[in-house]
């Protein structure tokens, strides 16, 4: 295996036969030793956190594949840590697609004058730019084509794809009587154009609360990965 890239939570390696082999770790992010998904550098190890986070992802895109929406999953080994998926271009230096059920985080600081913690907004869906230095700005689907990241048709088929994927993790959840908040995806496209949805769906993508009380990251992928 040929290592190529070092992430945060896991180690991508590349294969012989032109997949991708991602090693799922248990580094996971936080400050001062507190897990919280949404920061930007690593904070602290959990053992058996990277094992967990891939059996929930094993989990949604074996159920995504059953529908037919586009993944680049092929296989999952959970005694390993890895899974093993098909290569993908990613839309400039990587995006992140948020699919938002109800306000909370992010959304509360930018917006917290026009909503209230809690509010429903139907799914609504939102692009932020990976940028770390400049904290994951929010841009729009014009600015993504003037700058060539990402065409309007390709951005309404981002879009159209993440409300899909986001409803089918929205009701497994409900199967658990657990609601989705919001859920934060990431995609890529396959050498032909087609555009599918990469790297994992696991706790730390998503806010899930279950009668009112938020649920950490790896106590939602306990509850989920036991049911």
């Amino acid at each position: 295996m040929n290592l190529k890239y070092c992430g945060k939570t896991k180690d991508v390696y590349e294969l012989e036969n032109g997949h991708y082999l991602l090693k799922f770790k248990d580094d996971v992010t936080g400050e001062d030793g507190v897990f919280d998904p949404g920061a930007n550098t690593v904070g602290l190890q959990i053992a058996g956190a990277g094992r967990a986070g891939l059996k929930l992802t094993k989990h949604f895109f074996e159920v995504l594949q059953e529908q037919e929406i586009p993944t680049h999953y092929v296989d999952a080994r959970l005694d390993e840590a890895e899974m093993i998926v098909k290569p993908a271009v990613v839309f400039g230096d990587g995006l992140e697609v948020i699919c938002r059920y109800k306000a909370t985080g992010s959304f509360m600081k930018r917006y917290g004058k026009y909503a209230v913690e809690g509010q429903d907004l139907g799914g609504f869906v939102e692009v932020t730019l990976k940028d770390d230095e400049r904290q994951d700005p929010p841009i729009s689907a014009d600015a993504l084509d003037v700058l060539g990241i990402l065409s309007l048709t390709e951005y309404a088929q981002l879009k159209a794809l993440t409300k899909q994927i986001g409803d089918v993790v929205k009701e497994e959840l409900l199967n658990r009587e657990i609601e989705l908040y919001d859920i934060k995806l990431e995609f890529g496209k396959t050498e032909t154009g087609e555009i599918m949805l990469i790297d994992e769906i696991s706790g730390g993508n998503m806010r899930a609360y279950k009668d009112g009380v938020y649920i950490e990251p790896l106590e939602l992928e306990r509850l989920m990965n036991e049911a």
